[in-house]
């Protein structure tokens, strides 16, 4: 993560970047893992999001599978939608599999949308 991106933030600070927030994650919904009907963020394939003072944008991610053959697709996707957001000045991806996904990362709205029981 760049050192812009590790500044503190002011609770003003804060307040003034929520509805960016709330942007940016309307944008990651956009995008949809190939393979399963459900966009990234409610498969819980977003570990972090951080945005600094100067809009720049941080996002730790993974995938289902570590040898998902359209990871390459998917990040540039993810890229592409968040830096189309009115108000992100740029995006920066970082990849993990520490912690390594499973279901129980889904939010509820996946789970319905997959057929599964939300209170599992």
């Amino acid at each position: 993560m760049s050192e812009q991106n590790s500044e503190i933030l002011t609770p003003d600070d804060v307040k003034e970047l929520a509805p960016l927030y709330d942007a940016v994650i309307l944008a990651l919904k956009q995008v949809y893992d190939p393979e399963i009907p459900v966009n990234i963020y409610d498969l819980g394939l977003v570990y972090e999001l951080n945005i600094n003072k100067s809009h720049e944008v941080y996002i730790k991610m993974t995938f289902t599978a570590p040898n998902c053959p359209m990871a390459d697709e998917v990040i540039g996707e993810v890229q592409h939608s968040v830096e189309l957001t009115p108000g992100v000045s740029r995006c920066e991806i970082e990849m993990t599999f520490d912690p390594v996904w499973d279901r129980s990362m889904l939010s509820d709205e996946a789970r319905i949308a997959l057929g599964m029981d939300p209170d599992f």
